[in-house]
C-alpha cells in the first residue's frame, strides 16, 4: 500500500480507459477496461479506488471507501501518537551572575538534557552590557563544558539583538561497554623470580 496517495480518484471520476485491479480480497484481477471495473464494484455494492495513478495502466482495488479512509485516518492518528515531540527549553542568565547559580544553571540545563529536551540557553544584556559580547560568550561557553557529556552544540553562541544564544541538543547515547563483543585486555605476564628457570630453559619431559 505504499502508493497510495491521500487523495483518491473513485468511481466514475477516474479517467482512464483500463486499470489494472485489485478485487476485496486482494485477488490480482488484470488489466480491464474501466467499465467492467466499474461494473464489477457496483455488483459487490462497493467502490472502484484508484490507489496507484501513476502506474501504467493505473492500479484500482475494490473496496468499502468509507471504511478504507477510516482505517487509513485511524493508522495516522497512531503514527502520530508514537512520534516523540522534542521540546525546546529556555534557561536565562545575566551576564552578572554569581558562580552559584552559574552552577545550579548548568545543573538545570543538564536535568533538561537528559529528559530529551533540546536547551536554549539566553545570556540576557542590559544597557552597555551589550558591548561586551565576550563576557556573555565566556558564559556560555563555561555552561556547554559543564555538560558537554549530555549535549551536542547544535548552534554555537551568536548574537540575536541584546540576547547572545546558543542552543543544545541531547547527545546520541553511547554504546554500552561490555557484553558478548567486548575483548577482555590481555593479563599482564607475571614476573619471574629470580634465579627460576626460564621457560626456554626448563628441561622437556618426553
Amino acid at each position: 500500500m505504499s502508493s497510495i496517495v491521500k487523495e483518491y480518484r473513485i468511481n466514475e471520476r477516474i479517467r482512464t480507459r483500463e486499470v489494472r485491479l485489485i478485487d476485496e480480497n486482494n485477488v490480482q484481477i488484470g488489466v480491464v477496461p474501466i467499465q467492467q471495473a466499474l461494473a464489477m464494484a457496483r455488483e459487490r455494492g462497493l467502490d472502484l479506488v484508484e490507489v496507484a495513478p501513476t502506474a501504467v495502466p493505473p492500479v484500482c482495488r475494490i473496496l468499502d471507501y468509507g471504511k478504507f479512509k477510516y482505517e487509513q485516518s485511524k493508522k495516522e492518528r497512531e503514527a502520530r501518537k508514537h512520534q516523540k515531540q522534542v521540546r525546546v527549553s529556555e534557561v536565562r542568565m545575566r551576564p552578572k551572575i554569581d558562580e552559584h547559580d552559574v552552577d545550579f544553571k548548568a545543573r538545570n540545563v543538564e536535568k533538561l538534557l537528559k529528559e530529551g529536551d533540546k536547551v536554549k540557553v539566553t545570556i540576557m544584556f542590559r544597557g552597555r552590557e551589550v558591548t561586551h559580547p565576550q563576557i556573555g560568550r565566556a558564559l556560555l561557553d563555561r555552561v556547554y563544558e559543564r555538560v558537554k557529556d549530555f549535549a551536542v552544540m547544535e548552534r554555537p553562541p551568536a548574537l540575536e539583538g541584546r540576547n547572545m544564544v546558543m542552543i543544545l541538543a541531547p547527545a546520541p547515547a553511547k554504546p554500552q561497554r561490555g557484553g558478548s563483543g567486548s575483548t577482555a585486555a590481555p593479563a599482564a605476564p607475571r614476573p619471574v623470580a629470580q634465579g627460576a628457570p626460564t621457560p626456554a630453559s626448563v628441561p622437556s619431559r618426553e
